[in-house]
């Protein structure tokens, strides 16, 4: 679509990870906003996320690792946006740097991977399930307590590698990243909302810049989804309620439901920390007319106040990606 409007074009460097998800998300925007007759070029990087393989991210810094580098492109004036799966962007960005646009979100809910069984259900007792992140955890403990949860690390290609390499009989994966990369072939189920209620932001890309970039702003408007940005800050709000990580037992979601917003979210004790055997999650919901972000935001503090006032409790680590 042309540029139809008086704003200027642009030229816009969008740094980007170098795993194949992260730039079929980048070259995503780079499409939509040559098709606006901006001119778009991409900075591959590696982050340190992308480097530490050997070690869990709880004890070199977290999710943060996937943006930081990206974030010094930013601040040096050697790229001017930076593309992130939302669910790896921390909850409070450094000073200077604001999300400029949330897009349509993909599908948010987790994928069920394997080459021998057709869902978890079908998986043999005492089955090896592959995923690093402590959200899943919990929550397929509460589905399956038999099966075995062993980490998973890597990108996308390494972890469905790991897995017909038979060293897992299953793993968990966002659906979204393999519809994205083609791959919705591999999933063999997928866990509706009410088994499984996704990490916060899941599914969504979102757009970071330099907070003084008016023209990116104005720039990156038109590729803005507000319902889902809307829904993702009721999301994230949750999250950073919880203790700030975007990486922790927790899961939130929120959907429209006509003019409403419902957001759903659940808490689970990981099992090296639990004080008794029951595998019970803490949850708490909430609907509301959400008219704006800020007000958005407001029913994920809310929501947050309600799971600790059932048992849960504000989390501190941080933990493997997902």
């Amino acid at each position: 679509m042309p540029n139809t409007s008086h704003q200027p074009l642009l030229n816009i460097t969008i740094a980007t990870r170098e795993s194949r998800l992260a730039l079929w998300q980048a070259e995503h925007v780079k499409a939509l906003l040559e098709a606006r007759g901006h001119s778009v070029k991409l900075l591959g990087m590696t982050t340190m996320g992308d480097q530490i393989l050997d070690r869990s991210l709880s004890k070199v810094g977290g999710k943060g690792l996937f943006v930081k580098e990206l974030e010094t492109a930013l601040d040096d004036g050697s790229a001017d946006i930076a593309v992130h799966s939302l669910k790896d962007v921390p909850m409070d960005l450094p000073n200077g740097f604001a999300l400029a646009c949330v897009m349509e979100r993909e599908d948010p809910r987790d994928a069920f991977v394997s080459n021998n069984y057709a869902n978890l259900a079908a998986l043999p007792l005492g089955a090896t399930v592959g995923t690093s992140s402590l959200r899943r955890v919990v929550l397929l403990k509460a589905l399956r307590p038999d099966v075995k949860i062993v980490p998973l690390r890597g990108n996308l290609d390494t972890r469905l590698r790991k897995l017909d390499e038979g060293q897992f009989d299953a793993i968990i994966l966002a659906a979204a990243g393999l519809k994205r990369l083609g791959l919705a072939q591999r999933i063999r189920a997928v866990f509706e909302t009410t088994e499984m209620l996704p990490a916060a932001g899941q599914g969504a890309l979102g757009i970071e810049i330099k907070a003084d970039r008016a023209d990116l702003v104005a720039a990156l408007a038109p590729l803005a989804h507000l319902p889902t940005w809307m829904a993702v800050s009721a999301e994230r709000a949750v999250s950073r309620a919880m203790g700030g990580s975007c990486s922790m037992p927790l899961a939130a979601h929120a959907v429209w439901e006509g003019a409403q917003l419902r957001l759903h979210a659940a808490w689970g004790e990981p099992e090296e920390e639990r004080t008794s055997a029951s595998n019970d999650l803490v949850v708490a919901n909430l609907s509301h007319v959400a008219g704006d972000i800020d007000a958005s935001a407001a029913m994920g503090e809310q929501v947050a106040a309600k799971l600790l006032a059932s048992g849960a409790r504000k989390y501190t680590k941080l933990i493997e990606n997902e």
